[in-house]
């Protein structure tokens, strides 16, 4: 049997499958069969399967109890693809590849659905335009092509595996779900909020903490509205541009704790408050939309439910079921482990390889034993604070550690001039193109206008859209791409991998977000996991950069509630 088939949904709900040669081409005839599982249950030897979209096939195939070991994301691909040529924004979708194989006019992409709150009903709805197998395969051949068109062609092939593998990963997070208490839940609004009231209206502590901001300014004030307090503050003689914590903290006047207690609390309430509890956990389980690859980073965003902005609060709810425990695992310092990687700077790999701490270690070699300043220093150098102290830090960095911190100074430059900049698998920054907020949006990316005021940056993170207008912008965003888009990258193997040694036990992956992972399994499985976790980031580790001596670890805990790994 082939070990590649290709499979298609067709318009009946039945699937066309073929299996498929070395070249990329059917190397049998095309079948039609009405039931999209046995078409895969039948074929336990198939090692990969290659279809249209992950989030098109793959949950109708989980929710009948059938798992697949890897895939091949056609759309996944023209994503990476179309980066890597300097395309980025270009219609993603398989019919949108089509047309430009053939010439064709080419179709806009089909819009985002939003998720649905407390049911996954639009995960097993047909997503995009159906294509014949045969057309899919003539893209599916001509990406082949484009792989080994790539500057590195085995890293670019390499890249697009883990991305489709962190496809299936996402899907079978969608269907598990987080485990959630919502008895715990409900208990920890009610000690920080108070009772509801009747009408939807601010819960209890809420009314009395804006009772306490009016008194406090001697007037009627709305805390929830930034622009009714900046008014207050300046009728009492204190000039403030917005209502955000570091701003107001410093200031004297009997308003500002409340405030800040308010605002505190009033986001848990919007956010993760008794209707988000409603809306988003059913049966003991709380299922955000994961969405791999979601941002230009390679980082997971999450579709509905804010999955990736849980507060350390509401972590209390994430219990684990009877007789199970919740293996939560962070990885340790993991932007100057990555950066080490890809630079190969001799050494900063020799102090990312050894078993104590990274940052103590770099301060040892280049800050007189002081480890905030080492910190300071290797962040600084990553994300661009490269002005005042942090200046000074770089340069006492850049003499002990001179490739590191080229290599970020190099991607800041190419960004500065516009030119490509890729991850080390070959995740390609998007170019610089002129535009606007609905630019940005298109990216993929929200205009400041729709952050919340507290979220929003200083201005100095770059984004599709604004790039030829900030230069420097571009630059500091680009010095920061090629080490957390290389750490995206690294993260999708680890997961590849994680899965793969999960698969025969009952253990599940229910949680990922950017260097941390959740696995819910029963007891005794728990030792098993923490070895597979530790295993599994060593050979990402060894498959994204190749043979190094930086070592990748992770502090794990093994909890009954995700608030105690903490």
């Amino acid at each position: 049997m082939a070990d590649r088939w290709a499979l298609a949904p067709a318009e009946d709900g039945g699937v066309d499958v073929a299996p498929l040669g070395p070249d990329g081409l059917p190397a049998g005839p095309v079948r039609r069969e009405a039931d999209p599982a046995e078409a895969v249950r039948s074929r336990p030897g198939v090692a990969r399967w290659v279809w249209r979209s992950t989030a098109e096939v793959y949950p109708r195939l989980l929710a009948t109890g059938v798992r697949v070991e890897r895939c091949y994301d056609i759309e996944t691909a023209e994503t990476l693809l179309l980066g890597h040529e300097g395309r980025y924004g270009e219609p993603r979708s398989a019919a949108a590849a089509l047309a430009r194989l053939r010439g064709g006019p080419v179709p806009p992409d089909p819009p985002q659905r939003s998720a649905e709150p407390g049911s996954q009903s639009s995960l097993f709805e047909p997503q995009g335009v159906h294509l014949p197998l045969p057309d899919l395969l003539a893209v599916y051949a001509e990406q082949q092509q484009r792989h080994e068109r790539a500057g590195h062609p085995d890293r670019m092939r390499l890249l697009t595996a883990a991305e489709s593998a962190g496809m299936l990963v996402a899907a079978e997070m969608n269907r598990a779900g987080l485990p959630w208490s919502t008895d715990v839940h409900r208990a920890v609004l009610h000690d920080l909020l108070g009772e509801r009231y009747a009408g939807g209206g601010e819960p209890r502590r809420l009314a009395e903490l804006a009772d306490e901001v009016s008194t406090a300014f001697g007037r009627r004030v709305r805390p929830d509205l930034p622009a009714d307090v900046i008014k207050a503050f300046a009728q009492a003689g204190i000039k403030v541009s917005s209502t955000r914590r570091w701003e107001i903290e410093s200031v004297d006047h009997p308003a500002v704790k409340p405030l800040i207690e308010y605002k505190k609390l009033y986001r848990i309430w919007v956010a993760h408050g008794w209707s988000w509890l409603q809306d988003w956990v059913r049966e003991g389980r709380f299922r955000p939309e994961f969405l791999a690859g979601g941002t230009v980073t390679g980082r997971w965003v999450t579709n509905g439910g804010g999955g990736l902005q849980i507060p350390k609060v509401i972590r209390r709810a994430v219990v684990a079921d009877p007789g199970w425990r919740l293996v939560v695992a962070d990885a340790d310092q993991m932007e100057p482990r990555v950066l080490a990687a890809i630079s190969r700077d001799p050494g900063l790999m020799e102090v990312a390889g050894r078993e104590s701490d990274l940052y103590q270690s770099v301060s040892d070699r280049a800050f007189s034993g002081d480890r905030d300043q080492a910190k300071l220093a290797v962040l600084g150098a990553v994300y661009g604070q490269t002005s005042g102290d942090g200046l000074k830090n770089l340069a006492a960095l850049r003499r002990r550690f001179p490739r590191a911190v080229a290599y970020v100074d190099d991607a800041a430059r190419a960004g500065e001039e516009g030119r490509l900049v890729r991850t080390w698998l070959g995740r390609t920054c998007p170019p610089a193109a002129r535009g606007t907020d609905d630019a940005t949006e298109e990216a993929g990316i929200p205009a400041a206008s729709a952050v919340p005021e507290d979220e929003q940056s200083d201005g100095g993170q770059w984004v599709p859209g604004y790039a030829s207008t900030n230069a420097r912008a571009r630059g500091r965003f680009a010095r920061n791409f090629v080490v957390q888009g290389s750490a995206a990258d690294w993260a999708l193997l680890l997961l590849a991998a994680l899965r793969k040694a999960c698969a025969g036990m009952a253990a599940e992956l229910v949680f990922f977000q950017h260097d941390e992972v959740i696995v819910h399994c029963p007891e005794e499985e728990a030792a098993a996991v923490v070895t597979a976790i530790r295993e599994a980031a060593a050979v990402a580790g060894r498959l994204t950069f190749g043979e190094t001596p930086v070592r990748f670890p992770f502090t794990t805990a093994v909890v009954e509630c995700y608030a105690d790994a903490k």
